[in-house]
């Protein structure tokens, strides 16, 4: 199957150099110049991942992004010039997977996509729902459905959340470093691993929500962060 790429970029000349260095990858590109056609696009389905550019005439990416995770988890690249880490930090709380700034190497680009479908692929389950056996009750990996459930309530988790706390939860008690975070939920080998510290704490509100009164996830200065189901 051939994977679809949806590019949403309003410079003509970087959208014809990121469409055809993905297309020599083998890759299909569709592209829009605007926010409003590319989030209707997205509605649609088809798309293996979506690259956003930040700025756009009728809107930005981070807007695009936010109305995507109401309803798909596919991986989000965003393009942007503006190199401050706050819009970067913003980038990835909001459910994107890697942060491109301009100007940059279209053939990058290409790779970078090519890493995250591929480790994203090979992260997804394949074996049927288990739960984890060191807390049954309170935290279940339903693989087949690609979803974690604390209290047998089902979190609302984007992908790189799903897949950063699968790997946190299927090894009780292990510190992982950020890079094995990185690695375990598909992000690009380029991404900031400040990135990993954004998703923990997302999911630990996420998890306090769900049990209050527990410490699920805990930090470990120097080193990368551990699960403890009790």
């Amino acid at each position: 199957m051939t994977t679809s790429i949806l590019l949403i970029e309003d410079d003509k000349p970087i959208a014809e150099n990121v469409a055809l260095a993905l297309t020599r990858e083998g890759m299909t590109c569709r592209h829009t110049m605007l926010a409003a056609e590319g989030l209707e696009l997205l509605r649609v389905g088809g798309f293996d991942l979506a690259i956003l550019d930040v700025g756009l005439p009728d809107g930005n990416g981070f807007d695009v992004c936010r109305s995507l995770r109401a309803f798909s988890d596919i991986p989000v690249i965003f393009l942007t010039a503006r190199s401050d880490e706050i819009d970067r930090v913003v980038g990835l709380e909001i459910g994107a997977d890697d942060y491109v700034l301009k100007p940059f190497s279209p053939r990058e680009l290409a790779a970078r996509v090519k890493t995250i479908l591929r480790r994203g692929r090979a992260a997804l389950p394949t074996t049927p729902s288990t739960a984890i056996e060191a807390a049954p009750r309170l935290i279940d990996v339903d693989a087949e459905r690609a979803r974690i459930l604390c209290r047998g309530l089902p979190l609302d988790l984007s992908r790189t959340e799903f897949l950063m706390l699968k790997a946190l939860a299927a090894r009780p008690e292990k510190v992982f470093s950020r890079t094995e975070l990185m690695d375990g939920a598909g992000l690009a080998e380029a991404s900031l691993e400040r990135a990993v510290d954004t998703h923990i704490k997302t999911l630990r509100a996420k998890l306090a929500e769900a049990a209050p009164g527990t410490d699920l996830i805990r930090t470990h200065r120097g080193l990368g962060y551990s699960f403890h189901p009790s």
